[in-house]
């Protein structure tokens, strides 16, 4: 676990790719396009107008805006001044932003006024009193550290500092000046602020330090990136999976990176084709609806040759075994992580079996070990066994910022960090991730496995996407009920579901109810939240 890796600064690798590779194409956004010494540029006019603004070392600034050019700029010059980033979800609302701006002790925060139909400014305004700023300089009591707002748009709002205003004043600060912050970064520091997904009630901030860095580099050199690499990023760039994927391998490889504002998978299909992409990642849904855009509207896919997508579990096995045969000759890669681990620990690699690839959640990154164990005992389990998912490594996250009895919690007294997922290893040292834990259903006394109920109802014909949650139930504690989104025109009816599972396992996992949605209420990084699922299933089925 020995430190070797030289450590650099995150605020340095756009610099860098620009002596390497200035005029290749790094970036691509709407069809405007930006070379690597643009790029660079970029980040150094913003990061100057940080400067100017006051950003100081150390300082936590809330980055709140849809994937943009502006976006990996900031991402970058934020890094390079020492101030620390708080990437927040672009789903997050007034009483959301509150809590982060609040928890993280922010002075900065970065927004559009107005993107797409979400008035940014306007919940912005509902919390802060930009009124009465002066100069850009804020002084709130509710928000005693909050100091300026920086709004993304070609219009001027009071109280507020523009963008061509920050990069006008800027450029009154010298490139010596910027240099001195910059050498000044230390790559131990605290970089940014990645608040979990709040997929159950209020997220907690995990702190990484500019180590991330040796673990997004460990990933690409697994998927075996170069400069000729072009990557589809349609996740979301405040989610670590789409900053580290994205925005951080192309300045580490010099890779093209192609953004989109949002996940729009016949968009996507199209760009493959278009931009000649080479990687993309995501989770099982990006999966199947990229799938189901090819099968619609078949494009040239004959670039394309790997990307990581989260599979393993029952529920995924069936779409990435069908990935291989629509998407080809696209060999995805599965893998695993967590924010508290800087987002990847396991991974597999180019020459898996297609078996491994799609049946388990890879093996250790270099840096991590992991074991699964008892969550009574503490020990080992054997090959198979399904236990809890705990990890050591070099990248494992400084904390959670200013939690220190949940950042004790995570720990066991050995220092393994506990993930609470549930998961088996195997023989080949591949590991396979079960489930969530809190996930796991307990009908009369047996374990359930929510997403091997998944597995089996997503082989009918009729369902194009399925999530089981438990509900209560006096005789056996919860039973299983599918929410389902079945395919458009199917004539699936739910009996037909409840029928399936007969006599295909255990009577105890099939689902006792089968409700049909349009859509499911996600995350913004494409994961389904189970936590309303579970209200919705009390309203409906109580109701």
């Amino acid at each position: 676990m020995g430190d070797w890796f030289e450590k650099r600064t995150l605020g340095s690798l756009p610099a860098t790719m620009a002596r390497r590779f200035g005029e290749r194409e790094a970036l691509c956004f709407e069809g405007k396009r930006y070379t690597f010494a643009e790029v660079s540029a970029e980040v150094d006019r913003v990061a100057k107008g940080l400067i100017a603004a006051g950003v100081q070392p150390g300082d936590k600034a809330c980055l709140w805006l849809n994937n943009c050019p502006e976006w990996i700029f900031a991402m970058y010059a934020l890094a390079k001044v020492g101030a620390v980033q708080v990437p927040v979800n672009t789903r997050f609302r007034t009483a959301d932003l509150e809590y982060v701006m609040r928890q993280s002790d922010s002075t900065t925060l970065i927004t559009h006024d107005t993107s797409g139909p979400i008035d940014y400014l306007g919940m912005v305004q509902e919390l802060l009193p930009l009124d009465t700023a002066k100069e850009g300089t804020l002084n709130s009591e509710a928000f005693p550290r909050m100091r300026r707002v920086i709004i993304k748009s070609d219009r001027t709002h009071a109280g507020t500092i523009g963008w061509q205003g920050l990069l006008a004043a800027g450029a009154e600060v010298s490139d010596a000046a910027l240099q001195e912050r910059a050498d000044a970064v230390n790559p131990d520091d605290t970089m940014f602020i990645m608040y979990t997904s709040g997929t159950t009630g209020f997220p907690k901030g995990v702190m990484h330090s500019h180590k991330i860095i040796r673990n997004v580099e460990d990933r690409s050199n697994r998927m075996g990136m170069t400069r000729n690499d072009v990557i589809l990023n349609y996740l979301p760039l405040f989610h670590l999976f789409g900053y580290s994927e994205g925005a951080m391998m192309s300045m580490l490889t010099g890779a093209r990176q192609v953004i989109t504002v949002t996940f729009d998978p016949d968009e996507c299909i199209r760009l493959i084709e278009e931009e000649r992409v080479t990687l993309m990642h995501g989770f099982e849904t990006h999966l199947k609806d990229l799938v189901a855009a090819q099968q619609r509207s078949p494009h040239d896919l004959s670039s394309l040759r790997t990307g990581i997508f989260a599979v393993g579990m029952h529920s995924a096995t069936g779409i990435a075994r069908k990935a291989g045969e629509v998407l080809a000759p696209m060999k995805t890669l599965t893998g695993y992580g967590m924010s508290e681990m800087g987002v990847g620990s396991l991974l597999s690699s180019l020459d898996s079996t297609e078996e491994q690839r799609c049946e388990t959640s890879g093996y250790p990154i270099q840096g991590y070990e992991c074991r699964v164990i008892d969550p009574e005992t503490g020990q080992d389990q054997s090959h198979g066994a399904p236990g809890e998912l705990v990890f050591k490594g070099y990248n494992l996250m400084q904390g959670y910022y200013n939690k220190p009895e949940e950042t004790a919690k995570a720990y066991d007294e050995n220092g393994w960090f506990h993930t609470g997922d549930m998961a088996e290893t195997r023989e080949d040292g591949y590991v396979r991730f079960v489930g969530r834990y809190k996930d796991m259903l307990k009908i009369g006394g047996e374990n359930v496995d929510p997403m091997e109920v998944e597995g089996y109802l997503l082989e009918h014909p009729g369902v194009h996407q399925v999530a089981v949650v438990g509900f209560p139930d006096e005789r056996l504690t919860e039973v299983a009920v599918a929410f389902v989104q079945p395919v458009p025109n199917s004539g699936v009816k739910p009996q037909d579901l409840i029928d399936h599972c007969k006599g295909r396992f255990a009577s105890f996992k099939i689902p006792r109810h089968v409700l049909f949605v349009e859509e499911f209420p996600m995350t913004a990084s494409g994961k389904i939240q189970k936590v309303y699922l579970r209200e919705q299933a009390v309203a409906q089925i109580k109701g």
